[in-house]
C-alpha cells in the first residue's frame, strides 16, 4: 500500500485539509457535553432560563461550525480519494500495456479486470475513510478520556480499562479478517472468469445445449465466493456486538460509580451526564473505527494484489542504443538458431530455427496444429522473447531496437480478428492515425474489403458493433488486414488471417499484396498449402522443429511432412 500512495502526491493539500477539518469538527464535538453539563448544573438547577437559552445558542453554533467543518472535510477527502484512484488506474493500465504476452498469459484477463475495477474501488474507499476518520476517531477517543479525567479521576479510570479492551477486540478482528478478504477477492476473480467465458462463448454454449452445466459451474464458483464472503463477514460482524457489550458494561459501571459520588457530593448531576456522554462518544467513534479498520483491511488486501501487478516487470529489456528503423524500405529478417520455451512449459515450443527472409520476400509458414507457427511470428514483434539464438532485422538484433519503433514498422493480423466498437474509419486509423482517405481506400482494395464496405450505409463511417458482431468472420478478417496495411509496414505478418475467406478471395488478396508498390517482407502463416504455393520460401514446422525449407516444388521433392499436408488437401478438394 505504501508504494501506491505516491499517487496521492498531487493531492497533498486535500490529504492535509481533510483530516484537519475533521479534527476541528471533533474538537467542537468534545465541548458539547461540557456545555450541556453547565446547562444542567447551573441553568436547570437555578431555574435560569436566560442562561439555558444562551448555552443552547452556544450548542447550536458549535453544531453549525462542526457541520461546516465536516462538509469541508468530506469534500477534500473525496477529491483526494477519487483523484488518487484515477491516477492509480491510469498507471496500472499503462503498466499492463508494457507486460509481455508471457505475463499476460500468466495473469489472465479476468484477474486483471478485477484488479483494475473492484480492487481499485476498494482502495479508493479505504483512502476516503482514512482521510476522514483515521485521525478523528482516535482523537475523539483520547480527547473524551482526557475530558473525563478533567471532570473526575476515579470515574475516568473506567475509561482506562475500557479503551484497551476495545482496542484488543478491534485489532484482533482486523488481523483475523485480512487473509479472509484476500481469499474473497481471489474468489471474485474466478466468478469474473466464469462470467466472461460464458458471455463471450454464449453461442457455442447454446449450440451444444450446455446452458444447465454452465449454470451449475457458475453456481459452484458463486457459492464458493458466497461462503468466503459470509465467513469473512461473520468474523467482521463480531466487532460491533462485542464493542457494544463492553461499552454498555462500562456505562453501567460509570452510572453506578457516578450515582454514589453524586450522593456523596463529589460529582454533580451534570458532570455524570457529561461522563456518560463522553463514554457514548467513545462508543460511536470506536464503532466508526472498527468499520474503518474493516474497510482498510479490505483496501490493504486489494492494494497488495494491485502492487503484485506493478512488481511484474516486462520480460524484455528496452534498447539503450540509437539504432533506428526509420527510412528503411524493406526489411531483412534472419533467425539464427532460435529457440523458445514458454514460462512454466515443460519443453521448448520452437527449437533451433534458422532461416533468412530477404527484403520484399514472402515467407510461407505451414505445419500441423501446435507445430509452433504462431509462436514463430510472435517473436518478430517481441510479443515473446527468445530463449536461445538471435533474431536480426537488417543485421541488427531486435533487442537493439526500441519496442515502440520495432512494432511501428510491423503490421500484424492475429489468428482471431479483433475489431473495436466505432466506425470502420476508426478501426483503420487504429493502424495509422494520420492515414489519408486515399490510403484507407487503397488498404481496403488490397484487403478485398472495398466491395462490402461500399455497400454499407456511411461506407467508411459505417458503425462496427462491439467485437465486430455485425460483420461476418471473413469481413472481420479482411478489415483486420486493411488495418495492418494502412500503416504501410516494412514487415507484414498474416497469422492464418484468411482462414474464413473462400479460395477465390484468398487468391485475390495474395495477388494484391504481391503487387503492392512498396512491397513489405511478408510472413504468411496458413493451414492451406494453396495459400503459400507462390511464396519465395516456405517453412515447414513439425512440433516446433523446422523440418523443411524451400519453394513449393523443392519441398514436394524432399519434405515428407509438406508432401503429406499438400496431398491430403488436394485429395480433399477432389
Amino acid at each position: 500500500m505504501k508504494k501506491l500512495l505516491i499517487y496521492l502526491k498531487e493531492y497533498r493539500k486535500e490529504s492535509i485539509l481533510g483530516p484537519l477539518f475533521k479534527l476541528l469538527e471533533a474538537s467542537f464535538e468534545l465541548l458539547v457535553p461540557l456545555v450541556m453539563a453547565a446547562v444542567i448544573d447551573t441553568g436547570i438547577k437555578n431555574g435560569d432560563k436566560s442562561y439555558i437559552i444562551r448555552m443552547c445558542l452556544y450548542m447550536i453554533a458549535l453544531g453549525i461550525i462542526g457541520l461546516i467543518c465536516s462538509i469541508t472535510a468530506q469534500y477534500y477527502a473525496a477529491k483526494a480519494a477519487v483523484g488518487f484512484a484515477a491516477k492509480l488506474k491510469h498507471a496500472l493500465f499503462s503498466h499492463i500495456q508494457k507486460l509481455s504476452f508471457t505475463k499476460m498469459d500468466q495473469l489472465g484477463t479476468s484477474t486483471l479486470i478485477t484488479r483494475m475495477t473492484s480492487d481499485i474501488n476498494q482502495v479508493q474507499n479505504g483512502v476516503n475513510l482514512v482521510l476522514r476518520l483515521f485521525l478523528r476517531s482516535p482523537f475523539v477517543v483520547f480527547g473524551a478520556m482526557v475530558m473525563a479525567f478533567s471532570i473526575n479521576v476515579k470515574a475516568a479510570l473506567i475509561f482506562v480499562v475500557t479503551i484497551p479492551l476495545l482496542s484488543v477486540v478491534v485489532f484482533g478482528v482486523m488481523l483475523g479478517s485480512m487473509p479472509l478478504f484476500k481469499r474473497v477477492q481471489a474468489g471474485l476473480d474466478q466468478v469474473l472468469l466464469a462470467t466472461r467465458q460464458n458471455l463471450t462463448g454464449i453461442r457455442v454454449i447454446r449450440a451444444f445445449n450446455k446452458e444447465e452445466s454452465e449454470v451449475e459451474n457458475f453456481e459452484e464458483k458463486n457459492n464458493t465466493l458466497y461462503k468466503r464472503q459470509m465467513f469473512a463477514g461473520r468474523i467482521s460482524a463480531l466487532m460491533n456486538p462485542i464493542t457494544y457489550v463492553i461499552v454498555n458494561i462500562a456505562i453501567t459501571a460509570l452510572l453506578y460509580s457516578g450515582a454514589l459520588q453524586v450522593d456523596s457530593g463529589i460529582l454533580t448531576q451534570g458532570e455524570v451526564w457529561a461522563l456518560v456522554n463522553y463514554m457514548s462518544q467513545i462508543l460511536v467513534e470506536l464503532v466508526k473505527l472498527a468499520n474503518l479498520i474493516i474497510t482498510v483491511t479490505k483496501a490493504l488486501a486489494c492494494a497488495n494484489r494491485i502492487q503484485q501487478i506493478f512488481e511484474m516487470e516486462p520480460n524484455f529489456v528496452e534498447a539503450d542504443s540509437n539504432v533506428s528503423l526509420k527510412d528503411i524500405k524493406g526489411a531483412r529478417v534472419e533467425f539464427e538458431h532460435v529457440s523458445l520455451k514458454y514460462q512454466m512449459a515443460g519443453a521448448e515450443s520452437l527449437s533451433d530455427i534458422s532461416f533468412c527472409a530477404k527484403p520484399g520476400q514472402t515467407i510461407g509458414i505451414i505445419g500441423g496444429t501446435g507445430s509452433g507457427k504462431s509462436s514463430l511470428v510472435n517473436l518478430i514483434p517481441r510479443f515473446y522473447d527468445i530463449t536461445k539464438g538471435k533474431i536480426l532485422i537488417n543485421g541488427k538484433a531486435i533487442e537493439e531496437y526500441s519496442v515502440k519503433e520495432l512494432r511501428s514498422k510491423i503490421g500484424i493480423v492475429m489468428q482471431k480478428a479483433v475489431l473495436f466498437s466505432g466506425t470502420i474509419r476508426d478501426n483503420l486509423k487504429f493502424g495509422n492515425l494520420n492515414a489519408s482517405e486515399e490510403e484507407m481506400e487503397e488498404a481496403l482494395s488490397i484487403s478485398q474489403s472495398k466491395e462490402f464496405v461500399d455497400q454499407k450505409e456511411g461506407k467508411l463511417d459505417a458503425i462496427i458493433a462491439q467485437g465486430g458482431k455485425n460483420l461476418s468472420g471473413g469481413q472481420k478478417q479482411r478489415l483486420s488486414i486493411a488495418r495492418a496495411l494502412v500503416r504501410k509496414p516494412e514487415i507484414l505478418i498474416l497469422d492464418d488471417s484468411a482462414s474464413a475467406l473462400d479460395y477465390a478471395t484468398d487468391a485475390k488478396l495474395r495477388k494484391a499484396i504481391r503487387e503492392m508498390k512498396e512491397q513489405p517482407t511478408v510472413f504468411l502463416v496458413s493451414q492451406r498449402a494453396s495459400s503459400i504455393l507462390h511464396s519465395d520460401q516456405i517453412l515447414v514446422l513439425d512440433d516446433g522443429i523446422l523440418v523443411g525449407i524451400g519453394t513449393h516444388e523443392e519441398l514436394l521433392e524432399n519434405c515428407s511432412v509438406y508432401q503429406e499436408i499438400y496431398y491430403s488437401q488436394q485429395s480433399q478438394k477432389k
